[in-house]
């Protein structure tokens, strides 16, 4: 009956290792509640990536114009009202 028991532990290891290898060649991500992710972007996370990226955008031309002394402060303006 011993031997029996070690191939049963045995059998139950392989088969977890098994488990893991694949779900991670599958790339199954889950939450913190164990719950499967979605596999790619939603419209949500898309319109949240645009947002940032023209925020960005303002961003740099903002850092331009407080580091840049000899720059029309009112032209760079105007062209921000024009987007």
């Amino acid at each position: 009956m011993s031997s029996n028991v070690v191939i049963m532990v045995v059998l139950i290891v392989l088969i977890t290792s098994i488990a893991g290898v694949m779900r991670a060649k599958y790339s199954v991500r889950r939450d913190r509640h164990g719950n499967p992710l979605p596999a790619h972007d939603s419209a949500e996370t898309e319109r949240m990536r645009e947002e940032i990226r023209t925020l960005k955008e303002r961003l740099a031309v903002l850092e331009r114009i407080a580091t840049d002394r000899n720059h029309s402060l009112e032209q760079e303006f105007e062209r921000l009202r024009d987007r």
